[in-house]
């Protein structure tokens, strides 16, 4: 250590030996005691200087005094009292040796340096001369410098009594003392004492004057306040906690965040284990647990990179027995400390070889259990280590391990709730969209779900939905909110949807019925007689593969983008309508011819919107996903979703559904108008025969016959003209269709055992896989399926 000031160097034999033994620093005064050149001994080992033991025997600690025996360079043997300071890496790690060649003795009665009263006061009390050299202490000081007599410290530096950084940064605020005359207070927290522990001192260094008022030296007087200075470290390490700790409600995430507020504050390793909530039944566990015990490694944090002091990997399990400190911890509620001190360390951890070796080739001298509950429910343990750091655990490291601890506790426990109440939400969510997309004759489709990367849970729904005439009903829609009643309300507005579409509705007067749904949704959620908040948007098209028509109205739902098969994507232009649950304005629809092979995408805000770009940005980017071509529409849907949306998920859900228009060839169609006499409808079932045996079908021509019969003459009876007869065959399927301008529903009766008629619709019922009624602006449409598969 080379003197920070330019004072005589030649007072203090000093020299300095690395961690291999060789000298690296050797100063004026150690060429004056032992007669070597700097020049002649530097890069030396300086066991060749000893005339004694060539390797003396030094006991562990960061400071040593006691008597060497030297070579002179002349050859013969001197004997000094040497202070041996071991330093830290961070200050160069090696020994520092320095012993003084000038007592300075007790000076002359006048000496103002010998007038400092030190000997009666409990203060820590020390004298410098000019040079900054040591001319007196009293006991308390003494005790301080680890009970070292005066006698053998004075004329040495305090730099090279401290002999670490913190020593030198402390001489330096008393030279400026010594150079302005004016009295300084200091602070600082060295290692100090022969246990190496650091404590935390505020000095009053005064300067010491003559008669005449020259300086000519300084007094330092020191107080321990390393009580106080603890406590505010502690203070200030739970008011971290509290800011650093759960951040998410994510478990592993608040586990993380605990080890790594207490590294290196409180220990030099840290581990979190918590139980497995799924070998418990998925239920908390209130009561110890069952022994041994298996914990899932949560987390864990290291002052060294890579934490090598990890035995168990991160979301690993390891099994604790009843005699471990991790179960012994789980089973009282109490924390477990263990020392090196105290001799147990060892014995504790014998039951895990693997440990205790990591134990012994780490140093570690002090161990902390605490464990981690809260609301009465047990969730784990959190384990500090200590191997850098030379104090044990104290008593008031235990509070506040148990203090940060117990803050943590509760932060998981929040986010175990949250997660459990999200997987739970998330599964009703799901059952409640549809599972697979239905195969039908006129699209084919794909679609995506994803919840929100935070909230998690949404409103956002879509459907495919079959109708009448091998048309089909897309729809996609967005509940207002998040959370699980944002999925209730999905999952309601998805069957009223599914319920008003099994009428054959059209799209505007179906989104006129579901914004009353919503309205009374929404006075049946309010409180004390005012309206509560329920709203939704929804978009909804029906497609008719045998005309290609597409028809389409929205409420407060953004419009779907159109990929024709030889053009690019385009924004399909819908009459604006306002949001489900407003009431009092009316829905428009649009109707879109589509050839064959188009692509509709209908989608939720979710996907276009987004915290670094606004909607029209992400319009755009939509349709140049759309624009390539290549791939199904699987594919297409995950290129769609990689190209919008960021790495680590939405910031909404999202609903994204492609639908590819089939057209039903003409060829597939017959349709003939019926005239109003009831005795032409021979000749009509006689071309419809006809027809079936075009198609192949002359095995179901009987019953389609028989159909045919009953459904034109019900439209003869009761309806009026024009009536026509459209029959369309799709695969394994045959729709018969009668058209008439008549708007009073058919229903089926029970006909009584005298009546003559009565029985036609109960006749095609039975012989139909379904049929049903659709109402038009002109009129309405009677239909019936008939299933053409040998099995059904």
């Amino acid at each position: 250590m080379s003197p920070v000031y330019p004072f005589d160097d030649a007072a203090t034999a000093r020299a300095v030996v690395d961690e291999h033994g060789a000298l690296v620093e050797w100063n004026e005064g150690a060429h004056r005691l032992l007669g070597w050149a700097p020049e002649e001994v530097l890069g030396r080992q300086a066991a060749q200087l000893l005339a004694g033991d060539p390797r003396p025997d030094l006991p562990e600690g960061p400071r040593w005094g006691g008597t060497l025996t030297l070579r002179h360079r002349d050859g013969h043997a001197v004997t000094v009292w040497v202070l041996v300071n071991r330093r830290a890496p961070e200050d160069g790690g090696g020994l520092l040796l320095a012993t003084p060649l000038e007592d300075g003795g007790p000076g002359a009665p006048d000496d103002p340096l010998s007038r400092i009263a030190l000997m009666q006061s409990p203060c820590a009390m020390a004298v410098y001369d000019e040079r900054l050299r040591l001319r007196g202490m009293n006991p308390a000081m003494a005790e301080v410098f680890g009970g070292v007599p005066a006698e053998r410290l004075r004329g040495l530096r305090h730099s090279e009594i401290g002999g670490h950084r913190q020593s030198e940064d402390f001489e330096r605020h008393m030279h400026r003392v010594l150079t302005t005359g004016r009295e300084d207070d200091a602070r600082t927290y060295a290692p100090i004492g022969v246990d190496g522990r650091s404590s935390a001192w505020l000095a009053r260094v005064s300067p010491v004057t003559d008669p005449r008022g020259r300086v000519c030296g300084v007094s330092v007087a020191a107080h321990d306040f390393t009580e106080q200075y603890r406590a505010r470290e502690r203070l200030q390490l739970v008011n971290e906690a509290s800011v650093r700790i759960g951040t998410t409600l994510d478990v592993t995430r608040t586990a993380q965040e605990l080890a790594d507020v207490c590294v290196p504050a409180l220990a030099d390793f840290v581990s979190v284990d918590l139980l497995d909530v799924a070998e418990h039944g998925g239920k908390p566990l209130t009561g110890p647990p069952s022994m041994p015990v298996a914990l899932l490694r949560a987390a864990h944090s290291s002052i060294g990179p890579g934490a090598p002091e990890a035995v168990a990997v991160t979301g690993g399990t390891e099994v604790y027995p009843a005699t471990s400190p991790q179960g012994v911890c789980l089973v009282t509620g109490h924390s477990v400390v263990l020392t090196q001190e105290a001799d147990d360390l060892e014995k504790w951890l014998s039951w895990d070889p693997v440990r205790s070796a990591r134990v012994r080739e780490l140093g570690v001298h002090s161990t902390m259990s605490v464990p981690i509950r809260a609301r009465g429910v047990t969730l784990g343990v959190a384990v500090f280590t200590r191997f850098e750091q030379p104090a044990p655990f104290m008593p008031d490291d235990v509070l506040l391990a148990e203090e940060v601890t117990a803050r943590a506790a509760v932060c998981i426990d929040n986010a175990r709730r949250y997660s459990r109440e999200r997987e739970t939400a998330l599964a009703l969510q799901h059952s409640l969209l549809p599972r697979t997309l239905p195969r039908t004759a006129a699209v084919e489709a794909a679609s995506r779900y994803l919840p929100a990367a935070r909230d998690g849970l949404g409103g956002d729904w879509f459907d495919v939905i079959p109708l009448s005439g091998m048309r089909v009903a897309l729809v996609v829609g967005d509940v207002l909110g998040h959370g699980v009643q944002a999925s209730a309300t999905m999952g309601r507005l998805r069957t009223a949807v599914r319920t008003l579409a099994d009428i054959d509705l059209a799209p505007d007067e179906l989104l006129t019925h579901l914004d009353d749904v919503v309205a009374r949704m929404s006075a049946e959620a309010g409180t004390e007689g005012g309206p509560g908040e329920a709203g939704a948007s929804c978009l909804y098209a029906v497609y008719d593969p045998v005309s290609r028509r597409c028809t389409l109205a929205r409420a407060g739902h953004p419009p779907p983008v159109l990929i024709p098969p030889d053009g690019p994507p385009r924004r399909v232009e819908l009459p604006w309508g306002p949001p489900l649950g407003v009431g009092g304005l009316p829905f428009e629809s649009v109707e879109l011819d589509l050839r064959e092979g188009s692509v509709l995408s209908f989608f939720t805000d979710g996907l276009v919107e987004g915290r670094e770009r606004d909607t029209d940005a992400g319009h755009r980017l939509l349709c140049e996903a759309l624009a390539v071509r290549t791939g199904s529409l699987e594919e297409a849907c995950d290129r769609v979703l990689r190209t919008l949306l960021p790495a680590g998920g939405a910031c909404d859900d999202v609903a994204l559904l492609l639908a590819r228009t089939r057209g039903l060839p003409s060829s597939q169609v017959a349709t003939w108008d019926i005239p109003a006499d009831p005795s032409l409808v021979a000749p009509v079932r006689k071309r419809v025969v006809e027809q079936l045996d075009g198609w192949g079908l002359g095995e179901a021509a009987f019953t389609t016959e028989l159909v045919v019969s009953e459904l034109v003459t019900n439209a003869l009876r009761y309806g009026t003209p024009p009536i026509r007869l459209r029959l369309i065959h799709s695969g394994a399927h045959l729709i018969c269709e009668v058209y008439d301008t008549t708007h009073a529903a058919p229903h089926l009766r029970r006909a009584k055992t005298w009546d003559e008629g009565g029985r036609g619709l109960l006749l095609v019922a039975q012989l139909t896989r379904r049929w049903g009624s659709r109402h038009t602006a002109e009129g309405k449409t009677i239909w019936a399926e008939l299933s053409l598969d040998d099995d059904e």
